[in-house]
């Protein structure tokens, strides 16, 4: 459901700490409905898919759904389908329009190794979990780490990819999960913030801070990784037997120092993704929250940092 301009700045001036902790209780009843579903399907499989599209929230969400799960007594692990990951190859890997290397296409996955993995996971088996180097864009084997499932534990998958048939269709019983920030900012009734500008949001302030990367390479990165989003995960999202929306309606105003500050490293009149003269006069409206409202549990801490998870 979409989320009113009006009311997020009156609850930022207000109350900012009571708004943010309401958000925060809304997002978690969700995650805790997921859990729950999760639980009561773990006779049907003990695999479950969690995707969602970049910056969603993926990672956070399996932790939080994890911990849920202990109270019904389950334990669960996470595994992110990075680790599936083909080694980069010039003559088989994908290829964008472009030539580049389209590493948003499920081409890039080891489908025969998930396949039987899961399979022997479901059996009580143990496998190698492998390991995908992205420095080096190569699988490494040594850091393979065995991994099984024993009575009362489950698996979630987490990757961009979790939904797609080609890559989960031998699971049908498996419970599948899709994460995304489902809604928009409205102003007088009518769309004036977009959801992917949050994730847009999210993954800059994040990249910027932890992952090196500044913020003109992210949005020129953008473009083909929303290419991917509408080719390789929207058209599966309706295989999900769950949708949660990652959206609080505080984050916003919690993200806009923090990416204004990334957005202005930027030259003027450079806007390789296309959204900055939308997205920059828009962003400007809000009120702003501090982190320090945060709860280190958040899944904004996926983003800004200071939380209690590690990724």
């Amino acid at each position: 459901m979409p989320f009113e301009i009006e009311l997020i700045n009156k609850n930022a001036r207000e109350n900012p700490a009571e708004f943010a902790q309401e958000c925060e209780l809304a997002y978690n009843k969700r995650v805790q409905d997921a859990a729950k579903q999760l639980a009561e399907r773990m006779t049907d499989s003990r695999i479950a898919f969690l995707s969602g599209p970049s910056s969603a929230g993926k990672t956070t969400t399996a932790k939080k759904i994890c911990t849920e799960l202990k109270k019904y007594s389950i334990h669960a692990h996470t595994m992110s389908m990075d680790n599936y990951f083909l080694t980069l190859d010039p003559e088989t890997s994908p290829r964008t329009p472009d030539g580049d290397y389209d590493r948003e296409s499920p081409g890039i996955v080891d489908v025969a190794l998930l396949s039987e993995h899961t399979k022997k996971l479901e059996r009580g088996e143990e496998i190698m979990k492998p390991y995908f180097d992205f420095k080096t864009q190569s699988r490494d084997m040594s850091k393979a780490v065995a991994i099984k499932l024993n009575p009362g534990e489950i698996l979630i998958f987490e990757g961009i990819h979790a939904l797609n048939s080609a890559l989960t269709g031998e699971n049908p019983n498996s419970l599948k999960i899709y994460i995304s920030t489902g809604s928009d900012v409205t102003k007088d009734g009518v769309s004036f913030f977009k959801r992917h500008w949050k994730r847009l949001m999210r993954r800059i302030v994040r990249d910027e801070q932890y992952r090196g990367t500044n913020a003109l390479e992210t949005l020129t990165m953008w473009p083909n990784v929303r290419r991917g989003e509408e080719l390789y995960i929207s058209p599966f999202k309706q295989n999900a037997d769950i949708t949660v929306d990652s959206s609080m309606p505080y984050e916003i105003s919690v993200l806009k120092p923090l990416a204004l500050k990334a957005f202005a490293t930027v030259p003027k009149g450079v806007d390789p993704s296309g959204e900055l003269a939308a997205l920059l006069p828009a962003l400007r409206e809000f009120e702003e929250i501090s982190t320090e409202v945060v709860p280190q549990d958040s899944i904004l801490r996926e983003f800004i940092g200071g939380g209690m998870y590690k990724y």
